[in-house]
């Protein structure tokens, strides 16, 4: 697969935040988006998965427009901004809940997503009851479970420890073997030079 990012702008009430930007994302790599807080970044990444339409410009998956095909959507999952879920529902009856939209997953799936995220152990307490990290990590879980072919996360590292970070950066190169297209944005470059393969800097 491969993404195109072609000639892209955004104004919101006049105020342009992307101006011409163009990036290209192809299968089996891991890509980095790095920049100050507030140069747009979340905002390309909506427009990426399709949550926000460009004022010009247009994103591609293999030529085909984005906003116009659905199974491209069913194929991206994303992270961006703060992950929100029932906060009366356990971290797995959340995710249970998710995973009937499509009905692609078993328990089993939630499970292994928990596991990778380093959750296992908190599954069933409370979501109104985890701490920002834990909220974090469920997140991610939400993003990995259905195995997508596109993998977007804006800033996932925040207030999780370093030894799931570890744990889920593995996964994700685990991820690029298998083919996948996975994009990252920090406003840290070098938390994300170890991890991707291209950096593409904002800004």
């Amino acid at each position: 697969m491969k993404i195109e990012v072609k000639d892209v702008c955004k104004s919101f009430h006049k105020k342009q935040v992307l101006d011409n930007v163009n990036y290209t994302f192809i299968s089996g790599n891991i890509y980095g988006l790095s920049g100050i807080n507030g140069i747009g970044k979340s905002v390309l990444l909506k427009i990426i998965c399709g949550l926000y339409k460009p004022s010009s410009g247009c994103v591609l998956y293999d030529g085909v427009k984005i906003n116009q095909d659905l199974v491209i959507k069913s194929n991206v999952r994303a992270l961006i901004d703060t992950p929100y879920f029932f906060p009366e529902l356990t971290g797995f009856e959340n995710l249970k809940v998710l995973s009937k939209i499509t009905n692609k997953i078993n328990d089993d799936d939630i499970n292994k997503a928990l596991d990778i995220v380093n959750l296992t152990r908190e599954k069933d307490k409370l979501y109104g009851d985890y701490s920002l990290g834990m909220k974090q990590k469920l997140g991610i879980a939400q993003v990995i479970m259905e195995n997508p072919e596109v993998i977007i996360l804006d800033e996932p590292f925040n207030g999780i420890d370093s030894e799931s970070i570890l744990k889920i950066e593995e996964y994700l190169k685990e991820m690029k073997k298998n083919n996948k297209i996975i994009i990252i944005t920090s406003h840290i470059a070098n938390s994300l030079e170890k991890l991707c393969d291209t950096i593409y800097k904002m800004g």
